[in-house]
């Protein structure tokens, strides 16, 4: 009885969460009857709500690695502050080795602009409205990896007011401001 209820919360716990492959790698081992092949799985789980994480995982079968990444990728997340549930708080710089991206916050009914491996870093974490663009590298690794940086630098705004000795509504009228001169 005890162990169907415990089936029954990591169900609900793993209900919570969108999961979407990225990429899938084929490698081949030459060996004296031939060749074996292993699989790499890039996988990027998120709830929609604000946090994502990514995993990799390596097998003899590709289900199997993605499962091995599924739950690499639960291990490892990050909670992402966002501007009304839909958009980053400010524009921001990711990189990792070569690969190199921006993300820029955008206005409602705008959707996701980005290519490939960023678009489902988006999708799972509950972005709406986004403008990224990939310079560098298009190895979906290094470009999962420099939006986790990119998104790793976002900050809250009532952080920022707190690191400059200010009051939150004393930022945000700063911002109103700014925002009206520029209209």
């Amino acid at each position: 009885m005890a162990q169907n209820r415990r089936d029954d919360r990591a169900r609900e716990a793993d209900s919570e969460f969108v999961d979407k492959l990225v990429h899938i790698n084929r490698v081949a081992k030459v060996v004296k009857g031939g060749r074996r092949f292993g699989f790499a799985a890039l996988v990027v789980v998120g709830d929609q709500k604000g946090r994502v994480g990514f995993g990799h995982g390596k097998a003899r079968e590709v289900p199997e690695a993605i499962r091995k990444a599924t739950e690499a990728a639960k291990r490892d997340m990050i909670f992402v502050p966002l501007r009304s549930g839909r958009t980053l708080h400010h524009d921001v710089n990711g990189r990792h080795g070569a690969g190199k991206v921006l993300l820029r916050s955008a206005k409602a009914g705008t959707g996701i602009i980005a290519g490939g491996p960023m678009r489902a870093v988006f999708e799972t974490l509950g972005i709406h409205d986004i403008v990224a663009k990939s310079m560098g590298s298009s190895n979906p690794y290094n470009m999962i990896r420099a939006t986790f940086d990119a998104l790793k630098n976002q900050m809250h705004p009532k952080d920022v007011a707190a690191q400059r000795g200010l009051k939150y509504s004393t930022l945000q009228a700063r911002r109103g401001a700014h925002v009206a001169a520029d209209e």
